[in-house]
């Protein structure tokens, strides 16, 4: 195994470290607005790190650019949904969460 399939490895490894802690993030935090910010904060983190793993992998700059793009169209519409999703939450009148 040679040094970019290690580097591949640790970057994949980190990318599903960052998307278990979103996932923690989404089960663990207390309101709405908590948890869209861990979960598209540690997603898109996650993400990035997974396509720059995905991106040593490839023989063709074609395909890393497309790995790039995926990933900043993925970031367009995380945040756009979330700002929505924090949105309605807002007009709904979900209140932030107060410590008890």
């Amino acid at each position: 195994m040679g040094i970019i399939e290690w580097v591949t490895t640790i970057f994949l490894l980190a990318g599903a470290f960052f998307f278990f802690a979103g996932t923690l993030g989404l089960l663990r935090f207390p309101d709405v607005y908590n948890r869209l910010h861990a979960l598209t904060k540690a997603d898109n983190v996650g993400l990035g790190l997974i396509t720059i793993g995905l991106m040593l992998q490839v023989d063709n700059w074609v395909l890393a650019l497309k790995l790039l793009l995926i990933w900043f169209l993925v970031l367009l519409t995380s945040a756009t949904a979330a700002h929505l999703i924090a949105n309605a939450a807002l007009r709904g009148g979900l209140p932030l969460w107060r410590r008890p």
